[in-house]
C-alpha cells in the first residue's frame, strides 16, 4: 500500500477560498440559499465553507444542514457490516429555496442520487447544485457532475481517495492510496 499526497492543507485552504468565492458569485447573500453537507465526510466540508463565509467573507445567516442518507443508499442491504445512521440536522425549511448539497469525493454518484431522494423528505427546493472537494469523473455509476468542485482526479478504480480533515485528524490533506 502506498499513499501519494495529492493536496496539503495550503492547497486544500487555497481551494476552500475558491469554492467560496463561486459560491459568493452565484448566491450573492445567500438569503435564498441553504448548504447542506451529506454525512458524515461532507459535514466537515460543509462546515468550514460556512465558517469562511461568515468569518472571512462576512456573509451572515448562513443556513447550513447536515443529512444523513444512509438509509436512501441503494446498497445499505448490501453491506456485510451494518450501518450507522447518523443525525440529520436541518431545522429550516427548503422549500423553493436553492439548495447546495456538499461532500467531499464525488465518485460513483451514488450517494449523490441518495441524498436527491433524501432532501425531498424537507420540502421541494427551487434547485439543486453540487459541490465536491474531489471529482472522480472516470468512476461515474450514475450521469451526476459537480457544479463546483476543488480538484479533478483520474484515478483508477483500485485507487481510493482518502480526505483527512484536521478537525478529525490533526492536518488537512487529500491522499490516493493503492490498495
Amino acid at each position: 500500500m502506498s499513499k501519494k499526497v495529492l493536496l496539503n492543507s495550503t492547497e486544500i485552504e487555497i481551494i476552500l477560498h475558491r469554492l467560496a468565492c463561486q459560491l459568493i458569485e452565484n448566491h450573492n447573500d445567500f438569503s435564498e440559499t441553504i448548504l447542506i453537507g451529506l454525512q458524515p465526510r461532507g459535514a466537515y466540508l460543509a462546515q468550514r465553507l460556512a465558517s469562511i463565509l461568515e468569518n472571512e467573507y462576512k456573509i451572515n445567516g448562513i443556513n447550513l444542514g447536515l443529512l444523513d442518507i444512509t438509509f436512501y443508499r441503494d446498497d445499505f442491504r448490501r453491506r456485510d457490516e451494518p450501518l450507522e445512521a447518523t443525525d440529520t440536522q436541518i431545522d429550516f425549511l427548503i422549500e423553493n429555496k436553492k439548495v447546495v448539497l456538499i461532500d467531499d469525493v464525488l465518485f460513483s454518484g451514488r450517494s449523490v442520487r441518495a441524498a436527491l431522494t433524501a432532501i425531498q423528505s424537507y420540502g421541494r427546493p427551487d434547485t439543486i447544485e453540487l459541490l465536491v472537494l474531489i471529482d472522480r469523473r472516470f468512476s461515474r455509476h450514475l450521469p451526476i457532475q459537480p457544479n463546483y468542485k476543488g480538484r479533478q482526479v483520474d484515478a483508477i478504480n483500485e485507487e481510493r481517495v482518502i480526505v483527512h480533515w484536521k478537525e478529525l485528524h490533526k492536518k488537512d490533506a487529500v491522499y490516493i492510496d493503492n490498495k
